[in-house]
C-alpha cells in the first residue's frame, strides 16, 4: 500500500520512511514548500532530499514552487501565528494531489517534529481530507525524531538550522540574544550568592520552540542552602520573554 507523504526535508523523513515501511506501507514522498526561504536554502533542502530518495529507492514526486512572495502575503496579517497558515497552504496541496492522482491517504513528515504544534498540524490535515475526499494517514513520528536525525547526521545530510520560513530564521537570531540575557541575569545572581559564600548552579532550559507560540527563555539558579545534614536547595528563575 502506498501512502502520499508530504516531505519536509530529508532529516525528518529518515524514521517516517523506517516506520512506515515497517508497517508495510510505502511512501511516496511529495516536495512541496513554498515556506522555505531565502532560495539557496529552499534549494539545499530540496537537492538533499533529491539525492537521499532514490538511494533508499523510494519515488520522489516535486511540486517546484519556490513561493517567497505569495507566502509572505498569505502571512503578513498575522507573522506572530503564521504556523497555522503555513500547514493549511502544504497539508491542503497535498491532500488535492493526493485525491487526483489516485492515492488512498497522504500523510506529513511534519508529525515527526517536537518543535511543531501537533494538535493544529493533525485538525489541519483532517480538514484537508474531508474537503477532498483522501483518507488522512495519521502517525505521530516524534519518538523517532533524536534517532532519525542522528542517522541523518551520519549520512552527511545538510542540516537546517530553521523551520523554514524567512520569520523563522529571523526568530532564531533573536532568540539566540534572548537566550544569552537570561544566562547573564542567572550568572549575576550566582555572583552575588558566591559573595556572600553560597554555592549556586546554573542550570539553562532549552525551550520548545515554535513561531506561533512564545519564545521565552529561562535560566535557573539553583542555590544550595547553608547547613551540613539534609542540605536544601532553593530555585530562582530568570526569564528573557518575547517582546511584544
Amino acid at each position: 500500500m502506498e501512502t502520499l507523504m508530504h516531505t519536509c526535508c530529508a532529516p525528518c523523513s529518515v524514521s517516517c520512511i523506517r516506520q512506515l515501511r515497517e508497517e508495510g506501507i510505502e511512501p511516496v514522498s511529495f516536495w512541496y514548500n513554498p515556506n522555505i526561504h531565502p532560495y539557496q536554502e529552499y534549494k539545499a533542502r530540496r537537492d538533499t532530499l533529491m539525492a537521499y530518495a532514490p538511494a533508499i529507492g523510494m519515488k520522489l514526486i516535486v511540486r517546484e514552487d519556490y513561493g517567497l512572495r505569495d507566502f509572505c502575503r498569505a502571512v503578513c496579517g498575522d507573522i506572530d501565528h503564521r504556523c497555522g497558515r503555513c500547514y493549511h497552504i502544504r497539508l491542503w496541496e497535498t491532500a488535492r494531489y493526493a485525491a487526483e492522482h489516485g492515492y488512498g491517504s497522504f500523510t506529513s513528515t511534519l508529525f515527526v517534529s517536537p518543535y511543531q504544534n501537533h494538535e493544529l498540524l493533525r485538525q489541519t490535515a483532517e480538514e484537508a481530507a474531508e474537503a477532498y475526499g483522501v483518507a488522512f494517514l495519521y502517525r505521530d513520528f516524534r519518538p523517532g525524531f533524536r534517532a532519525g536525525q542522528q542517522e541523518a547526521r551520519e549520512r552527511g545530510f545538510y542540516m537546517q538550522k530553521y523551520c523554514g520560513c524567512i520569520f523563522s530564521e529571523e526568530d532564531r537570531y533573536m532568540a539566540a540574544k534572548r537566550k544569552k540575557k537570561a544566562a547573564r541575569a542567572a550568572l549575576e545572581g550566582q555572583k552575588v550568592l558566591a559573595e556572600k559564600g553560597i554555592q549556586s548552579v546554573v542550570l539553562r532550559e532549552e525551550p520548545f520552540v515554535e513561531a506561533a507560540d512564545t519564545l521565552d527563555f529561562k535560566a535557573h539558579l539553583m542555590i544550595w542552602m547553608p547547613g551540613w545534614f539534609n542540605r536544601k536547595t532553593e530555585i530562582r528563575t530568570f526569564t528573557c520573554e518575547k517582546p511584544e
